[in-house]
């Protein structure tokens, strides 16, 4: 598997920047690129793609099909013309690098045809207790292909197919160092540099809107659904309570979704008999909240417009669910992994 190896360019975009004043950001915080090439690109799928992340905002964007990177967060502005010019430049340089690498993936699993995906993700976090982490990873058609173990410093290869590119990236151990690097220091400056641009974004806090309501099924059991939306930042504690004590066990879950004006809404169901309707209550805890927010089902008046509310609600689940973008899942066991590479 041919492997980018990093231009001049880079070495200069990885400079040390001190933040002003010395002062940090207390995590946890992380900032992620991803790279995606396609073998077969069509409509709205480009061939070659590079996003950044700072926490859980787009900020960086760049397509073969637009062939220019660009500012995705109105604070990345602070950084100028030369900036973007310079990170057009290098993603262009690792275009090419990643779409042979699609080509070369083929050619070990032995496909000659058909839609594949080689991807890539790394970056660095700083976490809540002031410590700070790296990770980088390969991965192919939605499956790990190679990994970084940032403490054993040494590569993992999960099936045979990836066996040549591990041996390639540990015998130049220049490169290694350099990528080790730029995860356990570069890669947190940057964090750090970007954290300051963002602080008023990333910092905000919006508290929740918190709705309960009730489902009766004929002859069967009533379902409570809890919605919370309209909060930020995204870490969220939602929990059914009968009497005051949690009912872990029997709740279920949605997932935190983001809204289309920055901030999320999620949601929580439980089962219950319908004649202990009111023994149950919601408990939302966030960042946003001197204190957990208890909300219990209360029958709808006869001119709230309920149906309506729910209607809106439901549909802006769908929407923000069907507009998400998974390049692969993530491991948070070891922290998943990657290189340094365009966008820093």
């Amino acid at each position: 598997m041919a492997v980018p190896v990093p231009l001049p360019l880079p070495l200069l975009l990885l400079g040390v920047f001190a933040v002003p004043g010395g002062c940090s950001y207390p995590g946890p915080h992380s900032l992620r690129y991803f790279y995606t090439a396609v073998s077969e690109p069509g409509p709205g799928l480009p061939q070659f793609t590079v996003v950044g992340y700072l926490d859980d905002q787009l900020f960086f964007h760049f397509d073969s099909e637009v062939k220019q990177a660009q500012p995705r967060a109105p604070w990345i502005q602070a950084e100028g013309l030369e900036y973007w010019d310079r990170q057009t430049w290098i993603a262009k340089g690792w275009q090419e690098a990643f779409n042979g690498n699609v080509r070369i993936a083929m050619e070990r699993y032995n496909q000659s045809g058909g839609l594949h995906a080689f991807q890539y993700m790394y970056g660095c976090e700083l976490r809540a207790d002031g410590g700070t982490g790296g990770f980088r990873q390969y991965g192919y058609n939605g499956r790990d292909f190679l990994s970084y173990d940032t403490r054993t410093h040494a590569w993992v290869a999960p099936s045979k197919e990836a066996e040549i590119t591990k041996g390639k990236m540990e015998a130049d151990r220049h490169l290694s160092q350099q990528q080790r690097d730029y995860l356990e220091r570069k890669c947190v400056e940057w964090l750090q540099k970007y954290l300051g641009y963002g602080k008023e974004t990333l910092q905000r806090r919006e508290h929740p809107a918190v709705r309960v309501t009730s489902r009766d099924a004929p002859g069967g059991p009533t379902t409570l659904s809890c919605r919370a939306h309209g909060f930020y930042p995204r870490d969220i504690a939602v929990t059914w309570l009968r009497k005051g004590e949690s009912r872990e066990q029997e709740t279920w879950r949605g997932g935190v979704l983001p809204n289309g004006d920055g901030t999320y809404h999620t949601w929580a169901t439980v089962e219950i008999d319908p004649q202990e309707r009111d023994l149950y209550s919601c408990r939302v805890e966030h960042k946003s909240l001197a204190q957990p927010l208890d909300t219990a089902w209360e029958p709808p008046s006869r001119t709230a417009p309920l149906p309506a509310l729910i209607g809106a609600v439901a549909g802006a689940a769908l929407l923000a669910g069907t507009v998400g973008f998974v390049l692969w899942r993530r491991r948070r066991s070891g922290k998943t992994g990657a290189i340094d590479t365009p966008a820093q």
